[in-house]
């Protein structure tokens, strides 16, 4: 029997057969497809031989899965050891989620780059939602920041941007970016300037992309000359041959997180399991270059060719230039900026 296929029964068999002690198996919660099958490559299967505790995947997206940890906590009957988040997750969802003990877990210690250890996640993947161009239109000066996307004059050509994901959030901050507001000064979101900002280059957005797949497509077939997109899509549309590159001088860093549930059935187990995954050197660079998104612990991107590298948010370089957000912010007004940005779009 294939592992996926076996995996897959597993964790069906684990959702129904109640909370029972389980010291030798951890279940996570993860989106399937290319990512699901490549944490199973790499660190899965390499923590289950290691250690002898199995990792069981439960393929699930990440709003239905907290829809079904929300009924498990309120039942009592939890099932998953860890879930994946996003970094609002951490804030809205704090009170479902244990403390991570970044100080305790050797190899995160040793290996995580600054921030990536959060009070209540841990990074697994970190990219960026990215200004990405075409570097045969721009070839005598391509643009590397915000207020050169917004600069149609001096860099003509059509334009995308994305309603879809966090876009609430990203596109006022890239907004006040091209503003000309600092990095540091960006939080709390004056949304009135932004949206000000906003409409200045909203005639010259030809697609606003709904999916990752899509704004793959529109770089591929030159429906856009620049576009902001999520790193990981983008950096295959550029290892295909298309003539596209990234410049990540106010990319927003783009994490997704390994969080433990509180009352799960083996969270000793699960700290193990993310103790292993920030010390197992030999996964790192394998993942990586095949997901397009770098592993938040140095041992990963620093086995690649520096050329490679340079293509990955967590570069030294390009992780430098992120924007980091301020998570406590976004979740606390969240429900502001979900109605802002629909009234807006909609006008």
């Amino acid at each position: 029997m294939k592992t996926t296929k076996r995996a897959a029964l597993l964790a069906l068999a684990v959702l129904t057969a109640g909370t029972a002690a389980r010291a030798d198996e951890i279940v996570i919660a993860t989106t399937g497809g290319l990512m699901r099958n490549e944490m199973e490559q790499w660190f899965y299967l390499p923590f289950a031989e290691e250690t002898g505790t199995e990792v069981i995947p439960f393929d699930i997206e990440v709003p239905d899965q907290w829809a079904r940890a929300e009924g498990m906590v309120r039942t009592g009957q939890v099932e998953f050891d860890i879930v994946t988040a996003t970094g609002p997750d951490l804030v809205g969802k704090a009170d479902m989620l244990v403390d991570i003990p970044c100080d305790t877990l050797e190899n995160v210690k040793e290996y995580a780059l600054p921030g990536a250890c959060q009070p209540k996640g841990i990074a697994r993947t970190t990219g960026g939602m990215v200004l990405t161009y075409n570097t045969e239109t721009y070839a005598d000066n391509p643009p590397d920041s915000w207020a050169d996307f917004w600069d149609v004059e001096t860099y003509p050509g059509p334009r995308g941007l994305p309603d879809t994901g966090d876009r609430d959030w990203w596109l006022p901050t890239v907004a006040l970016l091209a503003d000309g507001v600092a990095k540091e000064d960006l939080y709390p979101l004056d949304l009135d300037r932004a949206y000000a900002k906003l409409e200045e280059i909203r005639p010259h957005i030809a697609v606003w992309w709904k999916t990752g797949n899509q704004v793959q497509q529109i770089m591929r077939d030159n429906e856009v000359s620049m576009t902001m997109a999520y790193s990981g899509r983008a950096l295959k549309v550029i290892q295909d041959g298309s003539p596209f590159a990234m410049a990540w001088d106010g990319a927003i860093r783009d994490t997704g997180y390994l969080a433990v549930l509180k009352d799960s059935p083996n969270p000793e187990g699960a700290m193990d399991f993310i103790n292993f995954f920030y010390g197992a050197a030999e996964g790192h660079p394998g993942f990586i270059q095949a997901v397009g998104y770098a592993t938040s612990s140095t041992i990963g991107l620093s086995q690649l060719p520096e050329e490679e590298q340079k293509l990955y948010a967590t570069y030294p370089a390009n992780y430098e230039v992120l924007v980091d957000p301020d998570f406590e912010w976004i979740g606390a007004n969240r429900d502001e900026l979900r109605e802002r940005w629909t009234n807006w779009l909609l006008q």
